[in-house]
């Protein structure tokens, strides 16, 4: 720890020791690398919270990685082995499949809140395995597994850390050791919480019946949770149990997307005037693109980011036209966004096992082709540990000026999708993308009408969280055009993904 601390800028470093306070109270040393049993009655909830660049995602890796040198479990959700008293767990979450995977990528095991809150039941013949891969049993002798098909589940897990993937390396179908889901019934211990803005206020009481040690990550200048008021879960935090970091770490001192997203905060700022910095941005450096048109060749994998639904509406209608979509099918490659399931409650193990792959509302898919059963979709759920999903599907394709929807796919029941060619900001929370455009007619509409929200114009709020969920190019759109696209949508770069459960595996198990 002593190397990473070295990294540290003063306010990252103060907010370290606060929480190692916090910890060492809970019984766990960052400091000395030891652990001690959980005290009863003992809990604590603190809030890390900093701008795009502050460092927050920097300490959180750093704490993890203390915390695990320490001795504490880390729990993703898909095996927890045998309980022991002395057993100290630490859960890395977020809100979203597409946050989640944006930790993964920098090496931080992270999983979505949903997963934690629903765990896997598994069939007791291949709980013998589980133990096992974790540790915490002897090598099993299965009749329906050779040496070789363990040796490959063992291989897998070295690697990955996923008990269903490494069983699926093995041979397994999910229907062969899954056998249902149940909501977490005992608590669990240490949970750290990115996107933590994003969180309402039955989701923070979730987090708090399960974790008695509880770290919120967030950046106040997003936009609050629509049923929120303005307010966010962090800001009922007491006074000394909020952590904010100010400075911009220096890996990210010279991101022209930083700059301008933090030159928002000027007070004196009109929309103009930040626009015509835009303009000198991408003079300077090419992460900065002064828009004519929307590239309809992005749109496939990572949305236009708009603020009115009309926008979104339009540019989707204009997405499916110039790629010659037909009005009563979908393409392979049309991009989804989840927007809920549908089903009724005698149908519950099946919502729970949709949700727990990664269909939870806001969830970016793309629409891979018809499954084998009527109304069914085949698809590729981004960000998710096992991508790949065939479900009963209801798609909705919004057109302008009618109320109703055009539905070209749908079955009964099942998971309800809208499409995801542009999207709202307000949904673009915890996402990001290499590439993002940001439709910017649409904020100059916002700042003309004045509105505010949380004592700040509505439209610095939309470009601060537009602008920060590009990873690398941020495209600033500033035409009502759309470019043409290069070459036909396409699915063969995500069959490049390792699936741990098969598509055709699922449709078996369905039929």
């Amino acid at each position: 720890m002593q190397n990473t601390a070295l990294t540290y800028s003063p306010d990252q470093a103060e907010a370290h020791d606060s929480i190692a306070d916090m910890l060492r109270a809970a019984g766990v040393d960052i400091t000395e690398g030891m652990v001690t049993p959980a005290r009863e009655g003992v809990s604590k909830v603190m809030g890390v919270t900093g701008k795009a660049g502050s460092g927050k995602t920097l300490l959180l890796a750093a704490l993890t990685r203390a915390m695990e040198d320490a001795g504490v479990e880390i729990v993703s959700g898909d095996w927890e082995g045998r309980k022991r008293r002395d057993r100290r767990t630490l859960a890395i979450l977020a809100p979203t499949n597409k946050a989640a995977s944006v930790l993964r990528m920098r090496g931080v095991p992270a999983t979505t809140i949903h997963r934690i809150l629903y765990t896997p039941v598994y069939h007791p013949e291949y709980e013998k395995i589980a133990e096992w891969l974790a540790g915490n049993g002897e090598r099993p002798e299965i009749e329906e597994l050779t040496d070789s098909a363990l040796d490959r589940a063992m291989a897998f897990y070295q690697t990955n850390k996923s008990v269903p993937g490494a069983l699926a390396a093995a041979g397994l179908r999910g229907s062969d050791f899954i056998t249902g889901w149940k909501r977490r019934e005992e608590p669990l211990d240490i949970g750290l919480v990115d996107e933590a803005s994003m969180l309402d206020d039955r989701q923070f009481e979730d987090l708090q019946e399960i974790f008695p040690n509880l770290l919120l990550f967030g950046d106040p200048a997003q936009l609050a949770p629509v049923n929120q008021s303005g307010s966010m879960v962090f800001d009922k935090l007491p006074k000394g149990a909020r952590l904010e970091l100010h400075r911009i770490h220096r890996q990210d001192a010279d991101n022209p997307i930083l700059d301008l997203a933090h030159a928002l905060a000027d007070p004196a700022l009109g929309f103009e005037d930040f626009e015509q910095m835009v303009q000198e941005a991408a003079q300077r450096d090419d992460r900065v693109q002064w828009a004519q048109r929307v590239e309809v060749d992005l749109m496939a994998r990572s949305p236009v980011l708009v603020w009115r639904n009309a926008t979104r509406i339009r540019l989707i209608n204009a997405f499916r036209s110039v790629h010659g979509a037909p009005e009563d099918a979908l393409l392979e490659g049309e991009p989804l966004i989840c927007d809920g399931i549908e089903l009724p409650l005698k149908h519950r193990k099946k919502r729970l096992d949709l949700e727990a792959r990664g269909l939870i509302k806001g969830a970016q898919v793309i629409y891979l082709g018809p499954g084998k059963k009527p109304g069914f979709s085949r698809l590729h759920v981004i960000g998710a540990e096992d991508p790949r999903v065939s479900a009963a599907s209801i798609v909705k394709v919004e057109k302008p000026d009618e109320e109703e929807p055009f539905i070209p796919f749908a079955a009964r029941m099942g998971a309800t999708f809208l499409h995801g060619a542009a999207v709202t900001i307000h949904k673009a929370q915890g996402s990001q993308w290499r590439d993002v455009q940001v439709f910017a007619p649409d904020l100059y509409a916002a700042a003309r009408m004045g509105r505010t929200e949380a004592g700040q114009p509505l439209w610095k709020r939309l470009a601060y969280v537009a602008i920060t969920r590009a990873e690398e190019r941020l495209h600033w759109v500033v035409r009502n055009r759309l470019a043409k696209p290069t070459g036909p949508l396409r699915v063969d770069d995500l069959r490049a993904a390792p699936v741990p459960l098969t598509l055709e595996a699922q449709e078996e198990a369905e039929a």
